[in-house]
């Protein structure tokens, strides 16, 4: 098994907020279509059909913040196993202000498309490109992207030196 080189956990205090944001949501929208006065019920049902929708997010998202990703010299997968991608399949690292990314994080674009796969607050990926970040501890994805970024380097010196 291979020693892991950086760790990304999802903040206490940002966890907390974004779930309790969600559940709120979600419970307000329910509560809505419970009032006894005056909405149809298409609209009702719909409120209902979006509040229950956002609960399970929520819970989806609780879930997902309390798994970390780990970076080895191999992969970066998340604290199950699942692998987000390989290290040799990275493309570039992307932590710049205007990239498509999550909130205090930074994207990946690989050589390779992978299954999709979203575990809210944590890490996304659609394809070729994999978003890490949301409610995570900024230092630690900044410190992840960093090691990333020099892995990239050594390897393309390794290919230039072989090549």
């Amino acid at each position: 098994m291979s020693e892991i080189l950086s760790t990304v956990t999802a903040s206490a205090t940002r966890r907390v907020i974004g779930v309790a944001m969600m559940a709120g949501l979600g419970g307000f929208m329910i509560f809505l279509a419970l009032e006894p006065e005056g909405h149809a019920f298409a609209l009702r049902l719909g409120l209902v059909v979006f509040g229950v929708a956002v609960l399970v997010l929520a819970e989806k998202m609780r879930r997902a913040t309390a798994l970390r990703l780990e970076l080895t010299d191999a992969v970066l997968r998340d604290s199950t196993g699942r692998v987000l991608a390989s290290v040799d399949e990275i493309e570039a690292v992307d932590r710049g202000m205007f990239a498509l990314k999550p909130s205090n994080g930074f994207m990946l674009k690989l050589t390779t498309a992978r299954g999709a796969t979203w575990m809210p607050g944590l890490y996304w990926r659609l394809g070729r490109r994999v978003g890490v970040g949301g409610v995570t501890t900024p230092g630690q994805t900044k410190f992840m992207s960093e090691m990333l970024t020099a892995m990239m380097v050594e390897r393309r010196e390794d290919d230039d030196t072989a090549g």
